[in-house]
């Protein structure tokens, strides 16, 4: 597992997700909107939409907000509209930095990320500069405490999966970014919830960090992620889990 995955885990087992709850409902209405806006307002005829819609239903967002973000989406309801954009760079120890945001004021943004990664010892690169080190994945979490390893093992691969892993409090399903709904819909079939789906980058190696420098990424992930513009941050690094238990007590 990538070192931001490693971190997001130990976070959420610290207990601290409840305090992202807010962000992440920020985050989830504005994808709504955007694939709404660009692929239209029904579900079922828009892969990006069901996507959010279920990633929503399983973060417990209400009906009406979802209702709403995808009315601002088709233009039924007024709306912010905004753009998709991603910035690359590199964080302490040449540590590839990708990151991908929804703004309305892509000028503002650009200014505000290189700002964070100068201020955490890192830069921001040209476009394409780190998109390459990472491939491109659809993750499945399912909370251990609701199925059998051997018969969702089964599940998961019968309808697509790639990979499976157990990462302790959750297991983690690796799938093929375009395979990702029908698996979802397997898993929901057989009464298994989900905890979350989404797409996301996966590096394909990554750079081991220790002392300061960890430290200092760690910084630079969070003020990143952190931001009201930023949607997804991935990087390559790796930091032993004692070095993040200390890091994120």
């Amino acid at each position: 597992m990538s070192g931001h995955s490693k971190w997001a885990t130990i976070k959420r087992k610290k207990g601290k997700a409840d305090a992202e709850r807010g962000r992440m409902f920020t985050r989830l209405i504005k994808e709504i909107t955007v694939a709404a806006r660009q692929g239209g307002g029904d579900p079922d005829a828009n892969p990006r939409l069901r996507t959010a819609v279920g990633t929503a239903k399983a973060a417990n967002m209400p009906a009406d907000n979802i209702k709403r973000a995808i009315q601002k989406g088709t233009g039924e309801l007024p709306g912010v509209s905004y753009d998709e954009v991603t910035y690359e760079g590199y964080g302490p120890n040449g540590v590839a930095v990708y990151v991908e945001c929804l703004t309305d004021n892509k000028k503002r943004t650009v200014a505000e990320i290189r700002h964070l990664f100068s201020r955490y010892n890192g830069n921001l690169g040209e476009n394409g500069c780190v998109a390459w080190m990472f491939d491109k994945k659809g993750i499945i979490n399912v909370e251990t405490s609701v199925a059998d390893e051997d018969t969702l093992l089964e599940i998961a691969l019968e309808a697509g999966a790639a990979d499976f892993s157990n990462q302790g409090d959750v297991y983690e399903i690796v799938t093929p970014p375009a395979d990702l709904e029908q698996i979802r819909a397997a898993l929901e079939e057989k009464s298994i919830p989900v905890v979350s789906a989404r797409a996301t980058m996966i590096p394909q190696n990554t750079i081991k960090l220790e002392d300061k420098p960890a430290e200092t990424m760690i910084k630079l992930y969070e003020a990143l992620e952190d931001h009201d513009d930023v949607q997804n941050v991935y990087a390559n690094f790796d930091i032993d889990d004692s070095v993040l238990e200390k890091l994120a007590g």
